[in-house]
């Protein structure tokens, strides 16, 4: 059967059930949930609510719930990586979240190396770059032919000088699965500390933090779990967290905060340990929606998804002749698809003009994602407007 016909072939696709919890999905072609997820329905309410609380309750909406919202959000984001309760704190995006971890460290010779990669998101790259005023060597591993990140490159970087190891389970350009289990397992055994960012995994790719075993591991929302900007998080594997003393803190990371004590800093013993100051009660409570409906359908049913829809994608893109940025092997492929097109930045351009919501990153290309609210007849009129657009570019 041609790949046309199997595209055909009906599938059984309960998921789409949730469509209508996302309004854009009836004017666009939404696929760039890697980068913005689409915006679920109950935002609007939980945005309102916030504001007749702040109204109508004024001070009092503190106790009355906005005090306990960042760990509430926290412990939904908990069950969907398999994390025990009260072991995620919120923050405002994930460059916080990892200041705040790399600030558990002290990073004085001979125990100063950060291990990275080239690949990682710049965000982190150029925070690592600024510890070196801390002391910090900061050593990145090279990516090899087709932005490709090997493993056993990093773990041939991580030796008794290695601090930390902090490294991306997907990576954002390519959408590469990197294998860290072996990664952690060398860090371990050389005593560094382990830090993961999965901000391009979770929501799309199952990650469980008791299996991988990372010290740190943060995310965001924006992306797959369709949450918005402003609510980054940060999960301590729970031995780890009770001590770590955080550097960058603030009042609310006092066990006590409300006794406004001057004196020396006593840490809390949950999730706050890791907060710094007033938290942002509107991003988490717009966040929360999707979370809610992530948790609720599973990942590994987004997984299954995702995985026959890409691969879908991919056949299209052989059959137009489309250049694959992204990995074949399924086992190492994320959510995204990545295509080098000629003049990408304009067939985005293009397309984003036409309501098709896609985007373009400087050496790959376009990046496009299905979600678990995509139809498949939506991955084969995507993939047809890119053929078209970047035949037109030439």
């Amino acid at each position: 059967m041609s790949a046309m016909g199997r595209a055909s072939a009906p599938v059984s696709d309960p998921l789409l059930g949730w469509r209508r919890e996302f309004p854009t999905l009836e004017t666009t072609l939404h696929f760039v949930s890697h980068s913005l997820g689409a915006m679920p329905r109950g935002v609007e309410e939980a945005l309102a609510r916030y504001a007749r609380e702040w109204q109508t309750l004024g001070i009092r909406a503190w106790e009355a719930g906005w005090f306990e919202l960042p760990t509430r959000a926290g412990n939904l984001i908990a069950g969907i990586l398999n994390a025990p309760s009260g072991s995620i704190s919120m923050h405002e995006n994930v460059a916080i979240a990892q200041a705040v971890a790399l600030s558990t460290l002290d990073f004085e010779p001979p125990r100063n190396r950060l291990i990275c990669t080239a690949e990682d998101f710049p965000s982190e790259l150029y925070l690592y770059e600024g510890l070196e005023r801390r002391g910090a060597e900061v050593v990145r591993v090279p990516a090899r032919e087709g932005r490709r990140v090997d493993p056993a490159d990093v773990i041939a970087a991580i030796d008794e000088r290695t601090a930390v190891v902090a490294v991306s389970h997907v990576l954002f350009r390519t959408a590469q699965i990197l294998d860290v289990q072996p990664i952690f397992a060398r860090a371990r055994a050389a005593g560094a500390v382990t830090l993961l960012d999965a901000y391009q995994a979770v929501g799309t790719v199952p990650v469980d933090v008791r299996a991988l075993r990372p010290d740190f591991l943060t995310g965001g929302s924006v992306k797959w779990l369709c949450g918005g900007p402003g609510a980054g998080y940060l999960y301590t594997r729970p031995e780890h967290a009770a001590r770590v003393r955080p550097a960058l803190t603030g009042w609310l990371a006092h066990e006590h905060p409300f006794a406004f004590d001057s004196g020396d800093m006593h840490w809390d013993a949950g999730p706050r340990r890791f907060w710094t100051g007033t938290p942002g009660i509107p991003s988490y409570a717009a966040a929360m929606c999707g979370y809610e409906i992530v948790a609720a359908i599973g990942v590994p049913a987004i997984r299954a998804k995702s995985l026959r829809q890409t691969a879908r994608m991919i056949e299209l893109a052989d059959e137009y002749g489309l250049k694959l940025v992204s990995p074949r092997d399924e086992t190492v492929r994320g959510g995204t698809v990545g295509l080098d097109v000629p003049h990408a930045d304009r067939v985005c351009a293009s397309l984003l003009a036409d309501d098709i919501l896609l985007d373009f990153r400087p050496g790959v290309g376009l990046r496009l994602a299905p979600h678990f609210y995509t139809t498949d007849d939506e991955v084969e009129r995507v993939m047809s407007r890119v053929r078209d657009e970047a035949r037109r570019a030439l």
